[in-house]
């Protein structure tokens, strides 16, 4: 009798179980509910179809307005960096307050025909601190240095660095592709609010638009303290690094540019012409002498904004 009771408890107790994972999998009234983290449907074009999505792309300038200095003490390469939105719908972000200064964020895709599309990829918001600028709510991991040994061929080595900042506002800053589809004549996104009290945030660029920070911003750079020999480097600025919004593509999120360091961390501008990173494709790898230089390149200047 104990082993049959202990049984149907055990029946019941599975049943219950599995009532709860469909209480959490299956949206109420068929409400379009986040998506848990599943395979990428951007990729796919039947998916594609099928759910009507109107995909954002990011895709990453390689860096430029690049220029060397001290910072504490130790040598440092800055650079500008653009996230350029060029998919056919924009890239969205919408934070829920989960504490004092985080948020859980939801990506939103459009639909055609009207609509939209979530999907709980696991991003997340932080209330980013920025010397003499207060706080942002921002995208956490939205981009990412780093800099890494090359080869005489141009083929990597190994990771050297990996820059300080990785956490940036997705807003509409410069629209920089005016004729691609869906580009609207006006900012969607603005800067990132600064409000301590918001319980809800939506981040996000526009088709056409770009969210670009100059090289003087705050920690828009590598240390160069821990050259290991002479030679070829690249400069390498990737967008999303942890896939926290669904792309079109994701082989364009990664862009470098190649220069020449000594072990001190001195720049030799122009040493390392021609030579590229095969790790990316041809078209996102460059040398310093294709890309602006800070003091020529007019990206410098001071700058406020998320």
């Amino acid at each position: 009798m104990r082993s049959s009771r202990r049984a149907a408890l055990a029946a019941g107790a599975w049943v219950l179980a599995g009532l709860l994972v469909a209480i959490v999998v299956v949206p109420a009234g068929g409400a379009s509910a986040p998506e848990k983290r599943r395979p990428n449907l951007c990729l796919d074009p039947d998916e594609r179809r099928q759910h009507r999505l109107k995909c954002p792309d990011l895709r990453m300038r390689p860096p430029y307005d690049l220029d060397r200095e001290k910072i504490g003490g130790k040598p440092v390469m800055r650079a500008a960096n653009s996230i350029d939105s060029v998919g056919r719908g924009p890239a969205e972000l919408r934070g829920k307050r989960t504490g004092a200064k985080t948020m859980d964020a939801v990506q939103r895709i459009k639909q055609r025909g009207g609509g939209t599309s979530k999907f709980d990829n696991g991003a997340k918001l932080y209330f980013k601190a920025i010397p003499g600028q207060y706080r942002y709510w921002k995208f956490r991991d939205a981009a990412r240095f780093s800099l890494w040994r090359l080869d005489g061929d141009g083929d990597r080595i190994r990771r050297v660095e990996v820059g300080p900042k990785q956490i940036y506002c997705l807003r509409d800053l410069k629209r920089t592709h005016k004729r691609m589809d869906g580009s609207p004549r006006r900012r969607v996104y603005p800067s990132c609010s600064q409000d301590p009290n918001k319980r809800r945030v939506t981040l996000g660029t526009s088709v056409g638009w770009s969210d670009i920070y100059p090289y003087t911003y705050h920690q828009n750079w590598i240390e160069l303290d821990s050259i290991p020999a002479r030679g070829c480097y690249s400069f390498v600025h990737v967008a999303d690094p942890r896939n926290g919004i669904y792309e079109l593509n994701e082989k364009n999120n990664a862009a470098s540019t190649v220069v020449y360091l000594t072990r001190s961390g001195r720049w030799k501008p122009h040493r390392c012409r021609g030579v590229r990173d095969r790790a990316l494709p041809k078209r996102q790898s460059t040398d310093d002498s294709q890309v602006h230089g800070a003091r020529g390149g007019g990206g410098g200047g001071p700058y406020r904004g998320g």
